[in-house]
């Protein structure tokens, strides 16, 4: 056990001297310059207790540990120099810290110590005027959550899933904000799940435009078979779609199934329906995926169909050409004592045949389906 306390003070970062004048934070940071911290506050009883510009990170720490209550953290894609003094004031692990840095991480639960670690996907629907094969349709980004007794520290990737409102309508619940840091991270799960069923309820419109497309009557001039590419680009999307809600099953169980310490059980409750809704757009988005399928086999399907009624009229065509070939080669191979050569008639008969036995092929292929 000895080695295990030892080798855990090796890799744990120690937490920072709460003195300003021995902290690793730069403090004196010039406020005009760009940052990736973009909001930070203390919230006492539910309440925001700043009123003016957003606090430093050490800042806010300090007002937590003297008067109670948590801080909230947000950052947008911070770079590996901005985060490090935070991640030493609040004593975070440094491989959730090399993730949170790096991103691309696929929906995960992690606990370092008294930390919880959350990565979420965030999916945004890319609106387009008409679905191409290089149409995009999802765009992923990622927030990153973790999840202390006295802060929350949210890690944004990408250029959308913005936890602004959210924010703002956290801080108008004040009973629900009381019950800490816990209460933040539900409400970031809840606001990402969310966006999960609009972008859900607008992918099913482009599957079902599709669909329709595939199996109506071709445009004069538009082969059967065309569509293959679009559906295949929506399928590579919903794929992006579900690698995204897929993974999140396991942590949004845990949540609301296993007693944690850092989870209030009031919030708790709450993560059970986040968990529900997802579980229903991980049945949707998996049904997407095997429609897709059926759909592009469809595709295919009328693809090979189409290629077979063209085979069947040229074979059609060929049989019909086949006997004025014939006949015209047999009289063409002058000879000098052949029959009907010289006859008077001969011609126009010849010409009747060959009307006559055309016109009997062309009307019994039409009859069979064939032309």
């Amino acid at each position: 056990m000895s080695m295990i306390r030892d080798l855990r003070a090796a890799v744990r970062p120690s937490l920072r001297k709460t003195n300003v004048l021995h902290s690793n934070y730069d403090t004196t940071r010039d406020p005009s310059a760009s940052s990736a911290v973009v909001d930070c506050a203390v919230y006492r009883d539910g309440r925001r207790q700043e009123s003016g510009s957003c606090l430093t990170p050490h800042e806010a720490m300090l007002r937590v540990r003297e008067k109670g209550g948590f801080a909230w953290i947000g950052l947008h894609e911070p770079t590996e120099a901005e985060f490090a003094g935070i991640a030493r004031e609040f004593g975070l692990h440094p491989l959730a810290v090399e993730d949170a840095v790096h991103a691309h991480q696929r929906p995960k639960l992690e606990r370092y110590d008294d930390t919880l670690f959350t990565v979420f996907k965030t999916i945004h629907y890319v609106e387009h005027a008409e679905l191409t094969a290089t149409s995009e349709v999802v765009e992923t980004g990622e927030v990153m959550c973790f999840t202390g007794r006295d802060f929350v520290i949210t890690v944004r990737h990408g250029g959308h899933g913005s936890l602004r409102a959210l924010r703002h309508r956290l801080q108008d619940d004040p009973e629900l904000l009381a019950k800490g840091p816990s209460a933040v991270l539900h409400s970031i799960a809840d606001h990402v799940v969310d966006g999960y069923i609009a972008v859900a309820s607008a992918v099913q419109d482009d599957i079902d435009e599709v669909e329709i497309e595939v199996f109506s009557t071709p445009a004069k001039g538009s082969p059967r078979g065309s569509d293959a590419g679009r559906i295949y680009q929506l399928k590579r999307e919903v794929l992006e779609f579900k690698r995204a809600v897929s993974p999140l099953l396991r942590p949004m169980q845990l949540l609301s199934e296993r007693p944690m310490r850092l989870v209030d059980p009031d919030i708790q409750k709450y993560f059970r329906d986040v968990a529900d809704h997802l579980a229903r757009v991980h049945e949707e988005v998996i049904g997407f995926d095997e429609l897709l399928n059926s759909i592009l086999q469809a595709n295919l399907a009328q693809a090979t169909v189409a290629q077979n009624e063209d085979m069947r009229k040229i074979t059609s065509w060929a049989a019909i050409i086949a006997v004025p070939t014939m006949i015209c080669g047999v009289y063409g191979m002058n000879f000098d004592h052949m029959p009907e050569l010289r006859w008077t008639y001969g011609y126009p008969m010849v010409m009747g045949v060959i009307g006559v036995v055309c016109f009997s092929i062309h009307r019994s292929l039409k009859r069979n389906g064939w032309l």
